[in-house]
């Protein structure tokens, strides 16, 4: 009997790989929207209000962001598969605690803490892994279509799923749910192999991931204030900005003294990476944002229940799923530009057809167009931007790079939620739903412009190491 050609054997390891990756942006992007749903059972259950579970939403969405960075930087020293254990594990931990919560503390300790904890700890080594296994634009544009793929369902799908355990059980079965889900990439994790070596020696930059995260936090604090108090919304929008000021001064300062900084500042000297760093931003602010708007808007105005409302959102899952499917063979015949600027522009149509229809008619029909297009816009980009970006470094820069790069699409999520939230709830207009989307739309117009300015052709990975080593 012939022995199987080593070039397929590595290509059937390297989609076996794949599965436990995308299940684990899955459930990730899962926990980010599914509490959407459950915005009414969870404030009756625990006794709290909506801001309370929008807060409890945001604070999980923000931690990922904050901690996204040091989560990457730790891949060096312990490794990536290491670290995807490891998160998920806290993952598992936090989402028991959450099934468990008797009130919104608990469960902002479980959801928002541990899961956000966890999620910074085992998304980095997603990309890494995936950018490290397939090494050329299509079958990379292949592999992060797939994780791109479940992530998107996650976030989109995530109201359909837990509205239907919710009606059928309870919320607190959603997170059983997600723990059982963790089980299952665990056992699956087992054919993943770390193909870099940790390296132990490697420095942790702990003052650079204190202020990092603070200033982080304070910002996105911030705009959550901005419904009580504008004083206060200023206040800590400019403390943040002056955190975050401090934390790239440390960084300087490390690097003009020949050390290891979290963060290293020649990241943000490659243009191209810097473009498609501000598209994924925004384009998660657009899914988690319309996520959050719409799902409330549902429950709150139009009464319906978490089923009713997860049932809408299945014709953005069905876009995402579609467009994120088809990212190998799109890439092929198209730029990463040109599908990061058709993706927008369908998104955004998306949104005014969303705006068009869904107030002119009570039917709940009214809502599949532009929740489609919405989906098959941010689906189409999604995947493009992430390879944009992470094709831009060579290997040895993947850690830093991964986390950052997922820090500030996590950001993003935080962004949309918190901007959209904080429209609802301080009623500064009689129609504030449209106010929000509108925003949105907004935004989604100067992720566009920005994906304007992308290269037309491949994207080389010309940024070097820094000079005192790879990190």
């Amino acid at each position: 009997m012939a022995e199987p050609d080593a070039s397929e054997h590595s290509s059937g390891a390297r989609r076996g790989v794949l599965a436990p990756l995308a299940l684990a942006q899955f459930i990730c992007s899962f926990a980010g929207s599914n509490m959407n749903v459950m915005i009414n059972d969870i404030s009756e259950d625990l006794d709290t209000s909506v801001q309370g579970v929008q807060l409890a939403i945001t604070i999980f969405l923000l931690v990922m962001a904050a901690l996204m960075i040091p989560g990457g930087k730790l891949t060096d020293r312990y490794g990536r598969k290491r670290c995807f254990l490891a998160g998920l594990a806290v993952y598992g931990v936090g989402a028991l605690l959450s099934a468990a919560a008797p009130g919104l503390g608990v469960l902002i300790l479980g959801n928002s803490i541990l899961e956000g904890v966890g999620t910074a700890l085992l998304i980095p080594p997603v990309y890494i892994l995936t950018t490290l296994l397939f090494t050329d634009v299509t079958s990379r544009a292949r592999a992060f279509g797939a994780v791109m793929a479940l992530g998107g369902i996650g976030a989109a799908a995530g109201p359909l799923i837990g509205g239907l355990i919710t009606s059928a059980i309870s919320w607190r079965a959603a997170f059983v749910f997600q723990a059982l889900v963790i089980v299952l990439i665990i056992i699956l994790s087992r054919r993943i192999e770390d193909p870099l070596p940790p390296d132990p020696t490697s420095p942790f930059d702990t003052k650079g991931a204190i202020l990092s995260a603070a200033g982080l936090i304070l910002v996105v604090m911030g705009i959550l204030a901005a419904d009580n108090n504008i004083w206060l919304m200023i206040g800590l929008i400019v403390l943040g900005a002056l955190v975050l000021w401090w934390f790239f001064r440390s960084v300087r300062a490390k690097e003009r003294a020949g050390e290891q900084p979290l963060l290293s500042t020649s990241l943000f000297r490659n243009r191209t990476s810097d473009l498609g760093l501000v598209t994924q931003n925004i384009q998660w602010l657009l899914l988690m944002g319309t996520s959050f708007v719409v799902a409330t808007y549902l429950q709150v105005v139009r009464g319906y229940d978490a089923v009713q409302t997860g049932v809408i959102f299945t014709a953005a899952t069905l876009g995402l799923l579609t467009s994120s499917l088809a990212a190998e063979r799109l890439a092929r015949r198209w730029a990463q530009r040109t599908l990061v600027v058709t993706g927008f522009i369908v998104a955004i149509a998306g949104v005014g057809v969303l705006l068009a229809l869904a107030s002119g008619s009570p039917s709940a029909w009214a809502f599949t167009p532009g929740l489609l297009l919405i989906g098959l816009g941010l689906g189409l980009c999604l995947t493009p931007s992430v390879n944009v970006v992470q094709s831009s470094f060579p290997d040895e820069r993947q850690g830093e790079i991964s986390g950052l790069s997922r820090s500030v699409s996590n950001l993003g999520s935080s962004f949309g939620t918190a901007v959209a939230g904080t429209i609802l709830v301080a009623g500064l207009t009689t129609h504030a739903y449209g106010a929000a989307m509108i925003t949105l739309a907004v935004l989604g117009l100067v992720g566009l412009a920005t994906a304007w300015f992308l290269p037309r052709g491949p994207v080389p990975s010309t940024t070097p190491a820094p000079p005192h080593g790879p990190t």
